[in-house]
């Protein structure tokens, strides 16, 4: 029996969270690689790109494309900012904070807009 339209869009939404953590890994990663010249963390950060985009695709069969773009780069970008500030000792200030906060809102007027 397929699944309806809402199971194949709660599915898409899986793979959207997938890339987004795919790609969160990967730019995690890329201080680590020393500018790709250290070959495992060089590795890890190109095979977590690859995996986010292979679940970027999938979830774009059934996620409009301007919609699971949003969420992967604002929540993505919201989740690098945080693992910066709290484990690369990335200064938090006054900009970056109203930047996220920006960033957030304009992913939720997105989806609660009509694009779905």
């Amino acid at each position: 029996m397929p699944g309806t339209g809402d199971e194949e869009r709660a599915l898409g939404y899986v793979f959207l969270v997938l890339a987004i953590a795919c790609e969160v890994v990967g730019t995690s990663l890329l201080k680590s690689t020393e500018g790709f010249s250290r070959l495992v963390p060089t590795a890890a950060c190109l095979g977590a790109y690859a995996l986010a985009f292979v679940w970027l695709a999938q979830a774009v069969k059934d996620v409009q494309v301007g919609v699971a773009y949003a969420l992967w780069s604002g929540l993505g970008t919201a989740a690098i900012v945080a693992i910066g500030v709290t484990f690369l000792n990335e200064p938090v200030n006054a900009a970056k904070v109203i930047g996220i906060v920006l960033i957030i809102t304009g992913v939720v007027v997105l989806n609660l807009g009509g694009a779905h």
